[in-house]
């Protein structure tokens, strides 16, 4: 494995403990909720106050894994921009 490929292998299957969407409350509500998009439509499912700072955290893993994708295109896209050049 490349020195660059070795860089971004490792970090992706830490993270993928994760939730798509982002916890929010809003002053009206007495609780807090997953919002999500699901075929076009916003879906807010009710997130129980012990698991808030849980499923923060695994929305922030996401967050890390597509940004960590984003790298990754990056980079495959730099090494077959090399290989076509052999």
């Amino acid at each position: 494995m490349k020195p660059v490929e070795s860089e971004y292998s490792t970090p992706v299957p830490i993270h993928l403990d994760l939730l798509i969407g982002s916890v929010v409350r809003s002053p009206g509500m007495m609780y807090h909720g997953l919002t999500t998009k699901v075929a076009g439509k916003t879906v807010t499912r009710y997130v129980r106050k012990g698991l808030v700072t849980k499923v923060q955290i695994m929305t922030q893993r996401n967050q890390k894994v597509r940004a960590l994708i984003q790298q990754l295109s990056n980079v495959n896209w730099e090494l077959l921009k090399l290989d076509s050049e052999r």
